[in-house]
């Protein structure tokens, strides 16, 4: 998905159809279908209101940035006469269209549509640049309009992006990497069949189904890996210095692996690399492994470069160390947008200390978790300030297999504040240095926390607010990549109670209802 956003699924609007060759005519019944869906998705949804003329009328430019010499405009008209579209390439007319009601939107799509046909067969470059390319910069030219993550996104890699979301890809759970000639375990899902299985990393893979992996690319044998959910697959394997073994495999429907633990000193550090379908539930599992070491002192959970992805699994994934209380808020135009997202009964570790590393990259889904263990002085925070990326989309497949995310809510954390553009400002700041980071640590040992004033005003911000306002606070933590600084620090006050709690207790008591 690019820079992961924080994703509601809405509806499927329609099949997926062939793509007809470059060089053909255009699909124009698909083009309306299509565009008749969009509109559909987008005019309840999007944040602020916008009229089927607007939408046309943005999108419309798309052709204009394919080819600089199509254009489309209002050519001069008296006050009582109609108005009226021109559609020209160079200086000769290719079109012109009575203007309709601003929210006729069948009309406005028939328009759209002929425009694109005739400027179709009026131009070599559109007809070079292909199909795809009309839409997907139709999309694109209306979207630079409203804000960064609405997009429409094409449909192959929207069917890849469906396959990462859901793990709809059937295979062995194994990721490899080139070593000389051979190819090695470099990763393996612990949801799938080849962990169950007894599979490695470091091993080397000689051959699946009898083919030889040597001087093979490691994508390529992959994909043989991959097949039908319940077909069977022969690997053979060897440890360095033996002779290679054969591992029968039934392909399965792997969800991706998002949450990877480990334990030192007993602690556990807990990362979680983006929420997909099975993070929760994956982030119980291993909790519940750390918990079986009778002298565990506390958890990281390392949330550095996690850019987001589904909020219901960010909010089911605090439930799990949040008794109870609002883990977000949602707000957008359209009511089934606007939503409190609540926990009730669920703190599996019964109050253990917790500290959340974020970094520059933290966004969206992310952002969530850590503001809500924050706010509610579940977790100390450490890190830098994160992206800040606190709006909502929903999905929708449209009739060609595309999808269209049209961001339609924004982030409300638990104590009222926005996270678009500020992001969540941590207790303990680790990007100004090594020498700014032990005053810190010394002034938590004394039962202060020196940024105290400037997380209180992060938590006193709220919606709208001048981007200037925001910068005066981010500035105090720069947006930084997470460093080994951010674990030692977190170990750090997990060993020092007292340090631990006056970082907790900077965070203001409640104040506005977050509610809508």
């Amino acid at each position: 998905m690019g820079a992961m956003g924080l994703i509601v699924s809405i509806a499927l609007v329609g099949p997926a159809c062939a793509e007809t060759a470059e060089t053909s005519p255009l699909d124009t019944g698909m083009l309306s279908s299509v565009l008749s869906s969009a509109f559909r998705f987008l005019t309840p949804r999007t944040l602020d209101s916008h009229s089927s003329r607007t939408f046309s009328l943005w999108g419309l430019d798309g052709l204009t940035a394919i080819d600089p010499s199509i254009t489309m405009g209002e050519p001069p008209h008296g006050p009582k006469d109609p108005a009226l579209l021109r559609l020209t390439i160079g200086q000769q007319t290719l079109s012109e269209f009575r203007e309709p009601g601003d929210n006729e939107t069948a009309e406005w799509v028939r328009i759209i549509v002929s425009s694109m046909d005739a400027a179709w067969h009026a131009s070599a470059t559109l007809r070079s640049a292909g199909r795809d390319a009309l839409l997907q910069s139709f999309f694109d030219e209306l979207f630079n309009h409203l804000d960064p993550y609405s997009r429409y996104v094409a449909p192959t890699p929207a069917g890849n992006d469906r396959a990462n979301r859901t793990g709809d890809v059937a295979g062995v759970g194994l990721s490899l990497a080139r070593d000389g000639s051979a190819l090695i375990v470099a990763a393996i899902n612990a949801n799938g069949p080849a962990w169950a299985a007894g599979a490695n990393i470091g091993q080397k893979l000689l051959a699946v189904d009898g083919r030889s992996t040597r001087n093979q690319d490691p994508a390529t044998v992959e994909s043989w890996m991959t097949g039908p959910a319940g077909s069977k697959v022969k690997l053979l394997l060897a440890d360095p210095g033996r002779h290679g073994a054969v591992m029968r495999l039934e392909r399965q429907i792997v969800p991706p692996q998002t949450v990877f633990a480990s334990m030192h000193d007993h602690i556990a550090v807990i990362r979680i690399a983006s929420f997909s379908s099975d993070t929760a539930e994956e982030l119980s599992q291993n909790i519940d492994q750390a918990l079986q070491d009778k002298k565990l002192t506390g958890l990281i959970i390392d949330l550095r470069g996690d850019r987001g992805g589904v909020l219901q699994q960010a909010v089911t994934a605090t439930a799990l160390v949040l008794d109870r209380g609002i883990a977000v808020v949602t707000k957008g135009r359209d009511p089934k947008s606007n939503h409190i997202w609540a926990v009730q009964g669920g703190d599996m570790t019964h109050g253990l200390p917790i500290v959340a590393l974020v970094d520059g990259r933290t966004a969206s889904a992310a952002e969530i978790m850590a503001a809500a263990l924050s706010d509610h002085r579940r977790a100390v925070v450490v890190g830098s300030s994160t992206l800040g990326k606190g709006l909502v989309q929903a999905v929708g497949q449209m009739p060609d297999g595309g999808e269209l995310f049209v961001t339609w809510s924004r982030v409300i954390a638990p104590l009222g504040w926005p996270l678009q553009g500020l992001g969540v400002t941590p207790q303990v700041c680790t990007s100004r240095g090594a020498q700014a980071l032990d005053q810190q640590l010394q002034s938590l040992v004394q039962g202060k926390l020196m940024d105290a004033e400037t997380v209180k005003a992060s938590r006193e911000i709220r919606f709208p607010v001048s981007v200037s306002k925001i910068l005066d606070i981010r500035r105090h933590c720069p947006a930084a990549l997470g460093t080994d600084a951010d674990l030692d620090t977190a170990a750090l006050l997990l060993q020092r109670p007292e340090s631990y709690r006056a970082a907790l207790a900077a965070i203001p008591d409640d104040m506005d209802d977050p509610a809508p």
